[in-house]
């Protein structure tokens, strides 16, 4: 492929070939090919006007010897990925930019007015189209009046002004456009998975595969450390896999034979190969990329009140302007209220504010389904915790271990940590864990076959006397183990408010161990820093004992908590606190939290809590954290400030043109200028990242 070197110094190069020498995919194939080159760090192409940008370590001269080798007729292909998104975006949108600037003033200078005259004619059919379309359904909007504002200009023969109308609102359109598809792409690419290559798995073989040539039902294998790249069934193999992503489960979960797993989690242990059921475009994480993307259907009310607003002015313009030539007699001063349009900013500033602020809630890893939950976030005054994995952790810890019979804690330990770790969940896994940390060796076996007992507990056999360890229940009422009025006394008041494994071996209790869920290190700190923020009600509501519920309240600084609520007194709470005037944020994880989540003005579902209440929650926070409510408060209270502050920006410097239209010290042409310049400022200025506090 023939070329010219139009910038070349060391580390940068850039080279052009003539006029559209490739296409757009072309581009992505020839970018993807040079950053094969050892050296080659970062490529961009143009196709517009067929250059690439090449950034280099080393390899110049393989580079130059690889372009000038490509076949035009059998140009390499790539896909699109995120960056390529971002500079197309970019692309676009300076070319049409420049089109627009090009043809309108380059008409004005090189083209006959009559001609010049005849194609403002054409471009006004479009903007009339769409106010007679508006009339013919019964508003009186802003398309009508942007179509006023032409058709007078045009009557009174100043041809000028119509053609700069148009050009402006052809600018504010495409700024408009421009602006929400790069906050979505920005928003996807924080969700999207960046995986290029995986490791096929067939006839006994393995291949590192572009993910593109992947398809149904192929087989792919997946080691530690590694990310699942697409959808699939595990066929082979046995993986200890972190869903955290998906699920929100901090803990690893066993998959083996039979067991699904989803593109974005990662294998902490083991290997796994998977059947594939979904492609990357079709996988689960794409599935929420696209409902986020479409999370702008939600709209805030503001948005909704300022759209509304914005086409209720529309008859006030009109209005205005009639009263203006009664009593003037003057058309030019009249068309001046038509040239300033006050809806035109408020309806392009409101969504790029909240498509802004969607974007940087996601890039704190909170992730909001639409703009009025933001405000309902921002406007709040009660925020209300479950407590266990919201207050709490998702990781229980051993807190004590109480011997009997002669038992020691470290024997208890020994044989619990025997017993559990044939079965991975999460209590089991708990007690494993701990047994490791105190470096008690239960590598031996002890016991002989192990039965579990669902939803109750172990059965086994040591040195010829039966072992038990489970729930209470399962212990002394199913298998009997006798226990006295004066040792269940004790054990009540010594295990009050942690979740109790019970071991017993030869038909007695030999110990407990008291497990409980710690209180998040941060939670104190960012529950005062939501009351610093304007949250003036804060409270827990639990399933858990009193005792439970004053002793974590008290950890973290609240003062009211109700304990003992079932999921339906958990809604029902919710509601009575929303007639009485509060504005509702609802914390929780679980499925018995859902009937409350949907009661609350804004839900929020933890990062590890259970699919039903992230399927059911407004927001979801994908760190294991409780930081996120500090960061979309802040967020969500800056981005409802910034309307408010466009709003009185727009009256303000409007309603300054609109005196000087009327008394005649701007014309129409500077009018229409100056509005339309104000409204693009205004429209970038809403798209900037807000400031959160690391």
């Amino acid at each position: 492929m023939e070329f010219k070197i139009v910038y070349d110094q060391p580390g940068r190069l850039r080279l052009r070939a003539d006029y559209k020498a490739f296409n757009q995919e072309q581009g992505f194939g020839i970018e993807s090919t040079l950053l094969k080159i050892d050296g080659v760090e970062s490529v961009e192409s143009n196709h517009y006007c067929g250059s690439l940008l090449i950034v280099y370590s080393q390899g110049y001269k393989q580079v130059l010897a690889l372009i000038e080798g490509l076949d035009r007729k059998n140009l390499p292909v790539g896909i699109m990925e995120s960056k390529h998104e971002v500079a197309t975006l970019n692309q676009d949108f300076f070319s049409n930019l420049s089109l627009l600037v090009a043809r309108h003033y380059l008409f004005k200078l090189y083209v006959p007015s009559f001609i010049r005259t005849i194609l403002v004619f054409r471009s006004a059919i479009k903007y009339w189209k769409d106010g007679l379309i508006a009339l013919k359904n019964k508003e009186l909007n802003v398309e009508v009046l942007d179509a006023s504002a032409i058709g007078a200009s045009i009557y009174l023969k100043d041809y000028a002004s119509a053609s700069s109308i148009m050009f402006l609102l052809n600018v504010a359109h495409l700024l408009e456009g421009y602006i929400k598809k790069k906050a979505n792409v920005a928003l996807a690419d924080s969700l999207a998975l960046n995986i290029e290559n995986v490791w096929l798995f067939k006839d006994e073989q393995e291949s590192f595969t572009p993910i593109t040539k992947i398809n149904i039902d192929d087989n792919v294998k997946i080691r530690m450390g590694s990310i699942v790249p697409l959808d699939g069934i595990v066929i082979e193999g046995e993986g200890l896999v972190n869903e955290s992503s998906m699920t929100g489960e901090s803990i690893g979960v066993l998959k083996n034979v039979g067991s699904k797993v989803y593109a974005g989690s990662v294998v902490e242990e083991g290997y796994i190969i998977i059947k594939v059921t979904s492609l990357a475009y079709n996988s689960r994480i794409q599935n929420i990329v696209a409902q986020i993307q479409e999370s702008e259907n939600a709209r805030a009310s503001l948005q909704s009140q300022a759209e509304t607003l914005a086409d209720k002015i529309v008859p006030f313009s009109f209005v205005s302007a009639f009263v203006i030539y009664g009593l003037t007699r003057n058309i030019t001063k009249a068309l001046s209220v038509l040239m300033v349009d006050f809806s035109c900013a408020i309806k392009l500033t409101t969504p790029i504010s909240i498509v802004s602020a969607t974007r940087d809630a996601s890039n704190n890893q909170v992730i909001v389904k639409g703009g009025k939950y933001l405000e309902s976030f921002a406007k709040a005054d009660t925020i209300v915790f479950d407590k266990t994995g919201t207050l709490t952790t998702s990781q229980p810890i051993v807190s004590k271990i109480l011997p009997f019979n002669q038992y020691q804690s470290e024997e208890i330990l020994h044989i619990a940590a025997c017993l559990e770790e044939h079965y991975p969940f999460s209590l089991a896994k708990t007690i494993v864990d701990y047994a490791n940390e105190q470096e008690i060796d239960h590598s031996n076996e002890i016991h002989s076959e192990v039965e579990y007992i669902v939803a109750h507990g172990i059965s086994s056999t040591i040195n010829d006397e039966k072992v038990l360890i489970g729930s209470k229940h399962f212990v002394f009422e199913d298998e009997g183990v006798p226990l006295s009025v004066d040792l269940e006394s004790y054990i009540e008041e010594e295990t009050t408010g942690y979740s109790n494994i019970y071991l017993a071996i030869g038909n007695q209790l030999a110990g407990i161990i008291c497990i409980e869920d710690p209180v998040r290190s941060e939670a104190k700190a960012i529950i005062q820093q939501l009351k610093d923020m304007g949250i003036k009600h804060t409270m827990i509501l639990t399933g858990d004992e009193a005792s439970v519920g004053a002793k974590i309240a008290k950890e973290v600084g609240i003062v009211d908590y109700q304990t003992r609520v079932s999921p339906e007194d958990k809604a029902r709470i919710i509601k009575e606190l929303k007639e009485q005037g509060r504005t509702i944020i609802m914390v929780g994880d679980g499925i018995n939290d859902t009937l409350a989540l949907t009661q609350a003005d804004v839900s929020v579902a933890m990062s590890d809590g259970s699919e039903l209440a992230k399927e059911v929650a407004d927001i979801t926070l994908k760190q294991d954290s409780l930081e996120g409510l500090v960061k979309l408060r802040e967020i969500s209270v800056q981005c409802f400030d910034r309307i408010s502050l466009n709003y009185k920006g727009i009256v303000g410097f409007n309603s300054i043109l609109l005196g000087l239209g009327v008394t005649g010290l701007c014309s129409n042409n500077t009018l229409s200028l100056l509005h339309n310049a104000s409204t693009v400022l205004i429209g970038a200025n809403s798209s900037r990242p807000y400031q959160v506090n690391k």
